[in-house]
């Protein structure tokens, strides 16, 4: 895929790049290296192993479900939130696809 640089992305790189850029922020890297594959996290746990405020943490939170890094699940009267691998992978197979099209090395 090449496209212009005035052209509008294609609708499926822009929800990649949402990923891209909710991951450029360092808090929300710690966030997301505090999961492992069987884990889920509430926003309070969360809120308890950083240095942030509550409300700092549920903006974080909010940014890395809405780019669809972590997927959030009510349980009861909390949100859990794991990491939503799916969609992570895909974002950097597509980045990955792109390189190896135009072979890059």
């Amino acid at each position: 895929m090449k496209i212009h640089p005035n052209d509008p992305l294609p609708t499926d790189w822009e929800a990649y790049a949402k990923i891209f850029t909710a991951l450029g922020d360092t808090q929300r890297q710690r966030i997301l290296l505090m999961f492992s594959p069987e884990t889920s996290f509430s926003i309070s746990e969360i809120v308890d192993a950083m240095p942030l405020s509550r409300s700092a943490v549920v903006h974080h939170l909010q940014v890395l479900a809405n780019a669809q890094v972590l997927s959030a699940e009510r349980c009861g009267k909390e949100t859990r939130y794991r990491v939503n691998s799916p969609a992570i992978r895909e974002a950097l197979n597509r980045v990955l696809g792109f390189l190896d099209l135009h072979n890059y090395p």
